[in-house]
This record gives structure tokens, sequence and C-alpha cells, in this order.
């Protein structure tokens, strides 16, 4: 997300630059790539978010909302990218991105725990060499990287009210035209400014 900002305040200031500083149709090309560019950054950086309740799981990616009744729900899981398997089609989780290196460091925290060389809390200001190691409380604790243990959360959501009445029916997908609108409207915007010039 904060790249996400940080893309939308460098592509305003180049483009007020350009339209305060530009000649010709500098300043019509710049607000046409700015028509075109903020939707599709807010889309893939701002917007996608995973909505769990009692009674379904919204899914907001980039281009679609997905609302899947519980009831609906085949199977939640992480492989190389998380998804919801409902009414036998598969759905991306865009917000919550699977990090195999967090996945790796999980895997190796606990072969080490049960190696029985659980990792210690190192004592003083930089890691205090001569200073007694410190017990490592939460550090001994088996690990799951962040993305699993949200998939872990979601099945176990879509298992306790799965069977429930209200958390039936079916999927509903609907294509998001407030980002999709303004992005093709700023592409056949700059499409003709450049055919023309």
């Amino acid at each position: 997300m904060a790249g996400g900002i940080v893309l939308l305040a460098i592509g305003v200031w180049l483009a007020a630059d350009a339209v305060l500083g530009g000649e010709g149709r500098t300043p019509w090309l710049a607000l046409a790539g700015l028509l075109l560019a903020v939707p599709l950054v807010v889309a893939f950086t701002l917007r996608p978010a995973v909505f769990a309740g009692e009674r379904r799981l919204r899914v907001r990616n980039p281009f679609r909302t997905i609302v899947v009744p519980w009831g609906a729900v085949e199977a939640v899981r992480a492989g190389y990218s998380s998804e919801v398997i409902a009414d036998g089609v598969k759905y991306q989780l865009w917000s919550i991105p699977v990090s195999l290196r967090a996945r790796k460091k999980a895997t190796r925290h606990n072969e080490r725990i049960d190696a029985g060389h659980p990792p210690v809390a190192r004592g003083g200001l930089f890691g205090g060499r001569g200073v007694p190691d410190l017990p490592a409380g939460e550090e001994a604790q088996h690990k799951r990287a962040p993305s699993d243990r949200a998939v872990d959360e979601l099945r176990e959501l879509a298992e306790t009210h799965g069977s429930e009445e209200e958390a039936q029916g079916k999927v509903s997908v609907r294509w998001s035209f407030e980002v999709l609108a303004p992005a093709v409207a700023g592409a056949v915007l700059l499409a003709l400014l450049l055919a023309t010039g």
C-alpha cells in the first residue's frame, strides 16, 4: 500500500509539472496518462482486500469483487498463491500474498525447535557479547508464515459457518467498473492523442 501511495504521489507530481509547465499537447498527454495510470495503481496496490464475516467471504481483487457464502466454499489453500475454491471455480486472494521466503524461514525455525535447539534472545544492547543468553519465550514456539496463518483462519471460518443456513447461497462476481472505466477512457484518450500527433 505504501508503494501505491508513493506511485500516486509521483504520478500526480509529474502530471502537475507537465500540465503547468508543458507546451502544446504535453499537458493533454500527461492528463490522459494520469487517467490511465491512477486507476491501475489503485487497483493493484490499494484495492485488494479480503473481508471475512460469519455468513460470507468477500474478496476484492484488482478488477473483480467476489462474494462467496461459506456454504459454497470447497477449499481455501495457499500454494504459490492464496486461493479459495467455490462451486468448482478457483478465485485468487490478491491481498494475501504467499511469501516462500517467510514459509522457509518458519520451517527452519520449527526444525531448530524440533531438533532441540530453540533460538535464544541475545542479551545486551547489540547482541551482548559476553552477556548470558536470555530465555527466548515466544521464539521457542512453532511459527507459521503470515499467509499460511491467514488461510488457516479462513479455513476455520469456512468449517465453522459452512453448514449454517444463513451462510448458504451462490457465488457472485461483479466487475469493478469504477476501476475499469477510467482506465479504459485514459487508454483510449492517450491512444487518440498519440495517433493524431
